[in-house]
């Protein structure tokens, strides 16, 4: 019996081995409109502390057409500060419309790696709102690992698809983690705000972690 018992105290002192997955461009637009900036060094800090963090990944198309990408700075920061940065060109298109428009999804490269790492973890963490993920999610679950899914319902409309919410294990709304994350407050944005180019006609240029449209400030 004192083996027993030894081993279960053993076990539920053991630590619970998670990775962070971030869809830059879902989060970037979340926070925003939310009103606060992300501060990338807390956010690892906050799940270190509760956990034994694996890996962070940090998800983002950029465009090459471009000699600088305001996401550039960002990106370089991440990537020399505890954090895997996996990047792929994003599409520029015209819309019917006549608008300029950029495509830049990076849900399969989350997949991807997702499914890979899930055999070394416990639970997986998605700061994500994309509905096309709940098969990823569903998979993950049957490997016998939990995920937490983390975006916003205090937005109209929410930025959570609702199948993706009720298959995850649990959903954290991104507000009630601001004060953990938060760098600073910021104006908060609408969900679908209006350019002055777009305003006038002109073409719009946009980068794909919309609605950057400045340099962004680094994390401290």
């Amino acid at each position: 019996m004192h083996h027993i018992s030894r081993a279960r105290s053993l076990q539920s002192e053991r630590i619970e081995r998670i990775a962070v997955f971030i869809d830059g461009a879902n989060l970037y637009a979340a926070s925003r409109t939310l009103g606060f900036d992300v501060d990338y060094k807390n956010l690892l800090a906050h799940f270190r502390q509760r956990s034994y963090l694996v890996r962070a990944y940090y998800y983002t198309a950029l465009l090459e057409t471009e000699e600088y990408s305001p996401l550039r700075p960002l990106v370089d920061w991440l990537g020399y500060n505890g954090y895997s940065v996996v990047t792929k060109p994003a599409k520029e298109f015209t819309d019917a419309t006549g608008r300029r428009r950029v495509k830049g999804s990076v849900d399969i490269e989350m997949a991807v790696d997702v499914l890979d790492l899930t055999p070394s973890l416990d639970h997986v963490v998605i700061f994500s709102g994309d509905g096309d993920l709940r098969r990823l999610v569903e998979s993950v679950q049957r490997r016998g690992v939990r995920v937490t899914v983390i975006s916003t319902i205090r937005t109209q409309p929410a930025m959570i698809a609702d199948d993706l919410r009720r298959q995850a294990d649990a959903f954290i709304d991104l507000a009630d983690l601001a004060e953990h994350i938060t760098r600073r407050q910021v104006e908060p944005r609408s969900r679908t705000p209006m350019a002055p180019a777009a305003r006038t006609g002109a073409p719009v240029r946009a980068t794909p972690a919309d609605p950057f449209r400045e340099t962004p400030d680094l994390p401290e």
